[in-house]
């Protein structure tokens, strides 16, 4: 079925998470159809546009604009624009810019369409082996203040347990969540999509030494195994 862009409606664009190809017809078409795209990173949007040779107008949408940023694309949204948001790559809205966006769409009684797409938590868990009949998913930790907290609570959780991490801080984790939960399964997804995928599966111990013996590289997915309740 034809789909026509609607005037004064915000399009959550899903894009893909590192092959270009894993995008939807749908999102290209979106993509080409709008008044104007949101961008968490416009350099990086630039690269998938330019592949699908897209000439759309960008702004971009971060963190750190998005307080200023939110009431000025509201305003072009009731002005009749229609704007597509997109993060890095996946979902915006999870642990990315949008939130905040579709927040103020609602309140402003703004028409939000979704564009489903590729996402990188969904594709580590169905590759882990793990239990996917329930998860529960906490994006990254906190940094510092409240990790150890954050670790204890989860440390109960008999779903299968979904983290984003960074290479910088991926061993420290790794060797945190050993201390915490104790040597159980987890699956380590490293660079999905992308040339040097990988996905590692064994206990937290077993990841901690594979990965403290090799150069790290790449953004990470871990999935860990739920306690296992009698």
């Amino acid at each position: 079925m034809s789909e026509e862009i609607q005037p004064g409606t915000l399009y959550i664009v899903s894009t893909p998470i590192g092959n270009l190809e894993d995008i939807t017809f749908r999102a290209v078409k979106i993509l080409s159809g709008v008044d104007l795209i949101a961008a968490e990173d416009t350099r990086k949007t630039k690269i998938l546009l330019e592949h699908y040779n897209i000439k759309k107008e960008l702004i971009s949408y971060f963190q750190f604009n998005e307080a200023k940023r939110t009431p000025e694309l509201i305003e072009s949204l009731k002005s009749g624009k229609s704007i597509a948001i997109v993060s890095d790559a996946g979902t915006p809205g999870i642990s990315d810019p949008a939130y905040r966006l579709v927040r103020a769409a609602i309140d402003d009684g703004i028409n939000i369409i979704p564009i489903p797409g590729a996402s990188a938590l969904l594709a580590a868990l169905v590759v882990s082996g793990l239990p996917t009949d329930g998860f529960v998913f906490e994006g990254f930790l906190p940094h510092k203040k409240g990790r150890r907290t954050k670790l204890e609570h989860l440390k109960a959780e008999s779903r299968t347990i979904i983290l984003y991490e960074s290479p910088h801080r991926i061993l420290k984790t790794l060797q945190q969540l050993q201390e915490t939960f104790g040597d159980r399964q987890v699956a380590v997804a490293r660079e999905i999509t992308k040339k040097f995928e990988e996905v590692f599966r064994g206990t937290l111990s077993e990841a901690l030494n594979y990965f403290s013996s090799k150069s790290i590289k790449g953004e990470f997915v871990l999935v860990v195994k739920g306690i296992e309740n009698d």
